[in-house]
């Protein structure tokens, strides 16, 4: 019978008046789901009884079991909730009710799969605001959401693939906030195994191959501590640690990256040990190193500094046997249960009358982010808006900071001084004019590390924002909530000064860029009903400048002919991805007089002798405009080349300028094809031209921005170069 391994678990570690509740909520789902089926053939109720068996494995208390295996009877089977009410109480239907909805939501947004994103939007926006009401909320869905996943092979591939993104999206981030490792590994590998099903056999195979080799080694390994921690009087148990596969994957993914291979890599061996007070993990830790030699830069003591979900444990890495690295943790019996279960743990504890060393305080305050998602639910009116802030802010991996009072501020793995001074206070964000860092000035735009002190400086006289803040190519910002009180803050002002503020940038964006599509062209293909609606969209910060770089590259597909080939200056052949409307044998290449790159509004010309010659169509030396028989329409396609492109700056010359400059070009990991500068001993000031060889109209455009962030650096353009020497 479906639910006896069940009620097996709870009796376990729950009182028998609270595993009677379980037993009628297990009674009255397998009434209520009576004939039907899941679409796998199985009995509908084998659903529920599962996701009731993951949350007591992780001891959850009776009312949430309960909750679990009645959380379909509303939605399938018709029951009204004043029944559950009645029949179990207001807690039980509460929770029945909440993840009632949380599955309308989820149905609804598999039905608009293909509609728009604006509804996915909104409805993942529905599920994370009704998951903040209740923990426990959280908890039914993501074993709920577990049992779905191990079945997902049933349903159509389309439908499986969306489920499986949105897991590892939303789900699997959710579980590691909320300190359910267990739950968080078990998801990420049945989407990893949907997503990217080649990479997880490949994963698969090679786990599987050297699995014995491993084992072994890992033996070897926990025999040596076993006996040298009882030598020392230490009680502990030492267990091999699984590699999990979408882990694994990752890890693999940056060894390629330093040029390693599978056989190399020992660290994915793991030993785990658990003992039984916290002077014992320390007594161990000392033991592991007179064994092995530590790595240096490769210890962690989040037993002294909890993770932000309450995660303890000491790590290390250290030489082991044969020279092999190998990674080691080591815990207690209750930091183990809490890095297991998480939120879950404290459930546990609220369940009996056990809270050791103030557990049930320090969850809920480390919980209060849950609560910020209700507060963005008030303050953040764009569905998109919301979901991006909670991506970002919530569900990204944390750094941890102090104030100079010695405060504590968790906040989004990347995050600056400015999203640190957002994260205080909206008017010490909007108002910051710089920061120190341990004690030294820094550029707002630093990256955050665990343990750095953070002091900012704000304005005497309110100032307002940059525009500048908002490019996400400077790198000012990581949170999506700094963002949006920046462009709340814009929309606040005049709409004159907000479309004037607008128009400067649009214009800006169009002279550096040399571009020959007009500012009316531009706010057509981006969608709006005027320049102006355009500009004011751009002075409040809703449209970014280099957002006209993507527009400015859209072009309508035309039917793909031979791809062109050209020579590039350093008499290299470069794929430019133009398609042409002209006969496959004619030979095609870059004009060099004006040089088109990647996006640029470009025409063919038939020249006599050297076939298709491609320009910009505002390009000077141009010839044919009273031969349109000589004109050829051409489309950029896949922008699979390097085009080359003439580059100005305008800088105060200072020691260091053009060191600065080849490291902002080689970050974009864009190739210097050749630089001079011209300075003038009188003012002080250079030019600076370089050609560069770049994908295209975006990527000048994230190079621009970069570029003019330099200090010193004034002005960036592109040239327009027109050489006789070089036409048609």
């Amino acid at each position: 019978m479906p639910g006896t391994q069940l009620l097996n678990t709870v009796q376990t570690y729950l009182p028998l008046q609270r595993v009677q509740l379980v037993r009628d909520a297990l009674e009255f789902a397998s009434s209520a789901h009576e004939g039907q089926s899941r679409m796998s053939g199985e009995p509908f109720i084998e659903h529920p009884v599962a996701t009731a068996e993951q949350l007591a494995d992780m001891k959850m208390d009776a009312t949430t079991i309960s909750a679990a295996l009645l959380h379909d009877v509303i939605e399938d089977c018709g029951v009204e909730l004043q029944t559950l009410e009645s029949a179990f109480g207001p807690e039980v239907s509460r929770l029945v009710d909440s993840v009632t909805k949380l599955s309308r939501i989820d149905t609804l947004a598999g039905i608009n799969v293909l509609g728009k994103e604006e509804t996915r939007a909104a409805s993942t926006r529905k599920m994370l605001v009704a998951m903040a009401e209740d923990v426990r909320v959280v908890m039914i869905k993501l074993a709920d959401r577990l049992h779905n996943m191990r079945t997902l092979s049933h349903l159509p591939a389309r439908r499986r693939l969306r489920i499986a993104k949105e897991t590892l999206d939303i789900y699997a981030p959710l579980a590691h906030r909320l300190g359910m490792s267990d739950i968080k590994w078990k998801l990420e590998d049945e989407a990893f195994r949907y997503i990217q099903p080649n990479q997880y056999k490949s994963i698969s195979r090679l786990i599987r191959r050297k699995r014995v080799e491993r084992e072994a080694y890992a033996q070897q390994a926990s025999r040596t501590v076993t006996n040298e921690l009882k030598k020392n009087g230490v009680n502990a148990i030492v267990l091999g640690r699984p590699k999990h596969l979408y882990s694994t994957y990752n890890k693999l993914k940056r060894y390629e990256e330093q040029g390693r291979n599978f056989d190399e890599i020992y660290d994915l061996i793991a030993l785990r040990i658990v003992t039984d007070t916290v002077a014992n993990c320390y007594a161990a830790l000392g033991i592991i190193h007179s064994i092995w030699r530590p790595v240096l830069g490769q210890f962690d003591d989040y037993i002294a500094t909890p993770k932000e979900n309450l995660y303890q444990s000491l790590h290390t890495s250290v030489i082991g046997p044969e020279g092999n690295a190998l990674e080691v943790q080591i815990r207690t019996k209750q930091m183990h249960r809490i890095a297991e279960d998480g939120v879950a743990a404290h459930w546990a504890y609220k369940e009996s009358d056990e809270k050791p060393n103030g557990q049930d305080d320090r969850f809920e305050q480390k919980l209060s982010w849950l609560k910020q998602l209700i507060e963005w639910q008030r303050e953040l009116q764009g569905d998109q808006e919301y979901l991006d802030s909670v991506k970002t802010d919530v569900l990204r991996d944390q750094v941890f900071v102090y104030t100079p009072a010695g405060e504590v501020m968790d906040l989004p793995a990347g995050s600056t001084p400015l999203d640190f001074a957002f994260r205080i206070h909206t008017e010490l964000g909007l108002n910051c004019v710089g920061a120190y860092v341990n004690g030294k000035s820094v550029p707002l735009s630093k990256k955050l590390a665990n343990g750095d002190t953070v002091r900012i400086r704000k304005s005497r006289v309110a100032r307002g924002p940059s525009l500048d803040w908002l490019n996400e190519d400077l790198g000012y910002l990581t949170t999506a909530g700094a963002r949006s009180k920046i462009r709340a803050w814009f929309r606040r002002q005049e709409k004159s000064a907000n479309i004037k503020r607008g128009r400067k940038q649009l214009r800006n964006a169009i002279d550096k860029l040399y571009l020959a599509t007009s500012e009316a062209e531009l706010a057509k293909r981006m969608r709006y009903g005027s320049v102006d609606e355009l500009a004011e969209a751009i002075g409040t910060g809703q449209v970014s400048p280099s957002s006209v770089a993507e527009a400015a590259a859209l072009r309508d597909q035309l039917l793909i002919h031979s791809p062109l080939h050209g020579q590039s200056p350093d008499g290299q052949e470069a794929h430019s991805g133009v398609v042409a409307m002209a006969p496959e044998d004619i030979p095609t290449r870059i004009a060099m007089c004006c040089k088109p790159a990647y996006g640029d509004d470009a025409i063919g010309y038939l020249t006599q002798r050297r076939g298709l010659s491609v320009h910009r169509r505002n390009c000077s030396n141009l010839r044919g405009e009273h031969e349109p028989e000589r004109q050829v329409a051409v489309a950029w396609g896949h922008a699979s080349s390097r085009i080359p492109d003439r580059l100005r700056m305008d800088a105060v010359d200072r020691v260091g300028l053009l060191r600065d400059i080849t490291a902002v070009v080689s970050s974009e990991q864009i190739n210097i094809h050749s630089i001079t500068s011209d300075e003038d001993p009188h003012t002080q000031h250079c030019t600076v031209s370089l050609t560069v060889y770049t994908t295209g109209l975006e990527q000048l455009s994230r190079l621009f921005a970069k570029l003019e962030a330099i200090p010193g650096v004034r002005t960036v353009s592109r040239m327009a170069v027109n050489r006789p020497d070089v036409t048609t």
